[in-house]
């Protein structure tokens, strides 16, 4: 099984389902007219197009360009350009898949996800684990949650600027439920070691990490979103909620959960923005090979520029290494979901969140949008 990050943002597009694909048209919409020939002007269907009636819009389109991927190998789908169209058959496929699917607002940042309702045997017992699990073991939960960031930080500066800043010393100081609010003390240090001056809205002012920022927060935002998407669907696949958090709690976050995990892995995100130059990409950046670029598979010409989402997918989409294995991200991931599992029924009280490293190749499973699937 591959598991495909599938962004769609430049070009109209309608997605259906036929036999288990994702069937994905590009088309040139006309405006309608009388017996559904193509309006004066236009020239009328080029030789050899395909012309067909949207069936929800009455439209006469053009499809010139289709492509079928495997519902079973898409894990996040991002959808950008308003003229997407969805039948409700590919929503229930990929649900059914267990894919997550991520609409995208008019600024192509994420606006809201969509996850399976039911990808295992034993959802409704382990919700109620997960509900009922005691204050001293979510408090513990959290202590390595944030000590595993923390050291995950360290090891980021320690690659980047030789040093890492004292992090490392201060993740062996975190206490259960983190009291001292160490990762917020850790977090002013870290953002001004990682990117440093100029790097803020305001010029010449040191960075800081705001969902709501331009810039290098664009790419950020964009890398979390996606690693949240991930996180979330190996916790749904692991039979928990992604709402009922072990800390975070805020009554308008419906992925609670999802945000507590992914903070160790939030360094992975970081590392890759952190080698984006502000207008665009290092050289080294490697080309992805997926989809073909005429799919029209890639992002727009925005300030979260095709270049800069294609990066940070394949940073993703690498293998990452430790404990002496060499797995994809969405493995690891599912690891650690499964040791949450474990310590909410209480069969162990370690969460497995071990410190990732890139490996030396690109994982042949792993799929880069932009250009050939962005």
């Amino acid at each position: 099984m591959t598991d495909l990050i599938l962004d769609i943002s430049d070009r109209p597009a309608r997605l259906t389902a036929r036999g288990g694909l994702l069937v994905i048209d590009f088309g040139k919409p006309w405006a309608s007219s009388h017996h559904g020939e193509a309006p004066a002007g236009t020239g009328g269907p080029s030789e050899g197009s395909h012309v067909a009636r949207d069936p929800e819009s009455g439209l006469r389109a053009r499809h010139t360009q289709s492509h079928t991927i495997p519902f079973a190998d898409i894990a996040v789908l991002v959808t950008s350009h308003p003229q997407i169209s969805f039948t409700q058959a590919v929503l229930a496929n990929l649900a059914a898949a267990g894919g997550m699917l991520i609409v995208s607002n008019e600024k192509h940042l994420p606006a809201a996800m969509l996850l399976p309702l039911s990808t295992h045997s034993t959802q409704t017992e382990r919700f109620a684990q997960q509900a009922a699990v005691s204050l001293p073991t979510r408090k513990r939960a959290w202590q390595q949650i944030v000590q595993a960031k923390l050291r995950a930080q360290a090891r980021l500066l320690e690659e980047t600027n030789g040093s890492d800043s004292g992090l490392g010393l201060m993740a062996g100081k975190v206490r259960s439920g983190d009291p001292d609010n160490l990762e917020a003390q850790a977090a002013r240090i870290y953002w001004q070691a990682l990117f440093g001056e100029g790097q803020s809205a305001s010029p010449g002012g040191p960075f800081r990490r705001d969902p709501e920022g331009e810039g290098i927060n664009l790419y950020l935002n964009y890398g979390y979103a996606v690693l949240r998407a991930t996180v979330a669907r190996a916790l749904c696949a692991s039979g928990l909620h992604p709402s009922l958090g072990v800390h975070h709690h805020n009554r308008y976050d419906t992925f609670c959960l999802a945000d507590d995990l992914m903070e160790p892995f939030r360094p992975l995100v970081d590392r890759v923005v952190a080698k984006l130059p502000r207008g665009g990409l290092t050289a080294a950046s490697p080309p992805p090979a997926v989809i073909p670029a005429e799919a029209g598979i890639h992002a727009p010409a925005t300030q979260l520029d095709k270049d800069a989402k294609k990066a940070i997918l394949e940073g993703l989409l690498v293998r990452y290494s430790a404990e002496g294995e060499s797995r994809t991200l969405f493995d690891w991931v599912s690891r650690s979901a499964s040791s949450l599992v474990a310590v909410i029924e209480g069969r162990g009280e370690q969460l497995g969140l071990p410190l990732l490293a890139p490996s030396e190749t690109v994982s042949p499973q792993g799929s880069s949008p932009c250009d050939s699937g962005s």
